[in-house]
């Protein structure tokens, strides 16, 4: 698929087999392609080793080696995939390829491109990550109901922004909502006393793949 005139590549860190640990689709065997590079330093990030180095790849090569995994879930990632232009036809392309494709967004660039047949996951940072400031929130406005929105907390004071969030932008009426506790630092148990208590319309999280793999790397 070109682009420009010129052939699609795009830089990867790592394309791997493994269990989808978060979102609807927890659980579910998936292929994660990982982009290279983020413009956003999460305090809480845990792919910092996506930010640099990979390796630039032709879109036919990224897609013969999903093919090689005999798995129809992909999850497009990073780092943040959409920082590379290149991102959007790599989508079209597992898309026309058959696969149930899904993108892991900060939230910081536009997703208004991202093909409709793509399931969009995406971040609405909180203020524990110290990027708030770069909630793209016109994103807010593409989102439907197979779409989705995560929002990672660190603190009550974080849920409770979270909650404003939600009410003010009817976020629970766009798509499922997603919140999740940053690990180490929130306790589940009470992120989900919270939501109990709160009645909040929304989905919590745990990071599924840490419970079974620790923070190892390519899980």
């Amino acid at each position: 698929m070109p682009t420009s005139g010129r052939p699609v590549s795009l830089r990867i860190t790592e394309i791997f087999h493994s269990l989808q640990g978060e979102t609807s689709r927890a659980g579910l065997p998936t292929v994660f392609v990982r982009l290279t590079g983020c413009p956003l330093r999460c305090t809480w990030c845990d792919t910092e080793y996506a930010f640099t180095g990979g390796t630039t790849r032709p879109l036919d090569d990224i897609l013969a080696e999903v093919a090689s995994h005999d798995c129809q879930t992909i999850c497009v990632t990073g780092g943040e995939p959409l920082a590379q232009k290149a991102c959007l036809p790599l989508l079209s392309a597992l898309c026309d390829a058959g696969y149930s494709v899904s993108l892991e967004t900060s939230g910081a660039i536009d997703i208004g491109g991202v093909d409709p047949r793509v399931s969009r996951i995406v971040d609405l940072k909180a203020p524990g990550s110290g990027e708030e400031a770069r909630n793209l929130l016109s994103n807010l406005a593409h989102l439907t109901p197979r779409d989705e929105l995560k929002l990672v907390l660190a603190s009550e004071a974080d849920y409770t922004w979270a909650t404003a969030q939600i009410a003010e932008h009817s976020l629970a009426q766009r798509c499922p909502v997603l919140l999740a506790p940053v690990q180490g630092q929130l306790k589940p148990a009470d992120l989900a006393a919270w939501i109990l208590r709160d009645r909040l319309p929304v989905r919590m999280q745990v990071q599924l793949h840490k419970i079974i793999w620790g923070n190892e790397p390519g899980r």
